[in-house]
């Protein structure tokens, strides 16, 4: 895949992108960073915002070429921590920063580095350029940051960046974890398509055309070759990053995390709020969503090997709990408080009446032999999700991020009730399936009875 080829297709779709009005791909087009944001902001005063590692990896480089094309630079804004959290305290230190001034942030970095500035360049009332230094995540071209607030892991308004750059070279030279995570991350499209796919046949929330065909046509192509972005192959990185820039626009076009969100980030959404800590440090979110993807991935698989007969909609309407009965055992599945209380709005905006899950599974009666085709054609395996986890070098069993299985078959119940976006986790829990399908899936013949090195520690 040619990076010609590339630009031409992500020429033709930022034609029509509401915020990003600029996107530079390509070998040494770091050298072409001064260029770039002068097309979308003229002469006006760039901040650059980076951490240690990031400055060295990238950071350092754009602040040569706009001093030697004498560009105005306000004092650079560098992070000491070794590691910065999307936490709204970091956003409300950069706010403090740029409130002094009037420049334009370039964000150098990847996750953490791109929400907060994101966050803190609107808050300020600007816009912001982003450089990438690994293709870890699909949030750079992304509508809105998630950031974490108050003990929950929130999606805020904010529009993406207007310029965005991402060198191959400096990719490629980033540590070969990061690169995975954004695989992850990518590949992770598989199971959040099929839910979306879900959500948009029982009434939930239709398909949004125009972002699904920025994200689905070509996944298959951007996933294909795990091995050589583990290599750091320049082609194979050049495929992952623009499906990851893809993803993005395709939640600006939709103003919604829907075209690249689904069931996988609800797991990881989950163990963030928890805090979860694996050797010391929290694991990266395209390794928490790979994971939480092979979940999903598993109780699909269950689901479509139901028979019909299960989702008897009479059956299903007169089992139906009231709202009080969900409420109370949402909150049972919540140690923390703050999460207990998410838990019950969530439920409280998602509850339907018996009539209404009546009405929607009539439907689903109706259409299952062909939302069936339709799911099978649009997963994976989940064996081979694993095998292609396995190959890019991302954790491929929940104990490699620190999930044990008691934790993780805890987690599908939990994890179903801190969002409303329908997924797989609603329409089996609705169908009075989800105990069933996931105790099959821990079974002594289950996917999850193959685990990682027994001898691997786990909290």
């Amino acid at each position: 895949m040619d990076l010609d080829s590339i630009s031409k297709r992500l020429q033709k779709h930022l034609q029509s992108a509401s915020d990003t009005k600029a996107v530079k791909i390509g070998s040494g087009v770091i050298g072409d960073v001064v260029d770039v944001f002068r097309e979308c902001f003229g002469n006006q005063r760039a901040v650059i915002v980076a951490d240690c590692n990031t400055y060295a990896a990238a950071g350092r480089l754009v602040k040569k070429y706009f001093c030697e094309k004498d560009h105005a630079l306000q004092d650079l804004f560098l992070f000491e921590e070794d590691h910065v959290a999307a936490h709204y305290e970091t956003v409300e230190r950069l706010v403090a920063s740029f409130s002094q001034h009037d420049a334009i942030p370039i964000a150098v970095g990847s996750g953490a580095i791109n929400d907060v500035t994101k966050l803190a360049a609107y808050e300020t009332g600007r816009s912001y350029m982003s450089v990438a230094t690994a293709a870890s995540m699909d949030g750079y071209t992304a509508f809105g940051a998630s950031i974490t607030r108050s003990g929950s892991k929130q999606t805020f308004y904010c529009p993406a960046p207007t310029a965005f750059l991402a060198d191959i070279d400096i990719i490629c030279a980033a540590p070969p974890e990061m690169n995975a995570a954004g695989y992850a991350d990518l590949i992770a499209k598989v199971t959040a398509g099929a839910d979306w796919i879900v959500a948009d046949a029982l009434g939930a929330e239709s398909i949004d055309e125009r972002a699904w065909q920025l994200v689905q046509p070509s996944l298959r192509d951007w996933i294909s070759n795990p091995v050589a972005v583990r290599e750091g192959q320049p082609e194979a990185i050049s495929s992952l990053i623009e499906g990851l820039v893809m993803a993005g626009l395709g939640m600006q076009a939709s103003k919604s995390s829907r075209p690249a969100s689904g069931a996988e980030h609800q797991f990881s959404h989950l163990w963030d709020m928890q805090g979860h800590t694996f050797n010391g440090s929290s694991p990266s979110h395209g390794f928490k969503v790979g994971i939480g993807m092979l979940a999903a991935a598993v109780l699909y698989e269950k689901l479509l090997s139901v028979d019909g007969a299960a989702l008897n909609p009479k059956r299903i309407s007169e089992n139906w709990p009231t709202l009080e009965s969900l409420i109370e055992s949402a909150r049972e599945k919540h140690e923390l408080p703050e999460m207990a209380d998410m838990a019950e709005e969530e439920v409280r905006a998602k509850y339907i009446s018996k009539e209404e899950v009546f009405s929607r599974f009539s439907r689903l009666e109706k259409i299952w032999p062909e939302l069936k085709q339709k799911l099978a054609a649009q997963l994976i395996p989940a064996i081979t999700l694993r095998e292609m986890l396995l190959a890019v070098g991302a954790p491929a069993y929940a104990e490699e991020i620190g999930i044990s299985l008691p934790r993780l078959r805890h987690s599908y119940f939990a994890a179903q009730t801190i969002r409303r976006r329908y997924t797989i986790l609603d329409i089996a829990f609705e169908a009075g399936l989800l105990d069933v399908l996931v105790e099959e899936s821990f079974s002594a013949e289950g996917f999850w009875s193959t685990t990682a090195d027994p001898a691997m520690s786990v909290r």
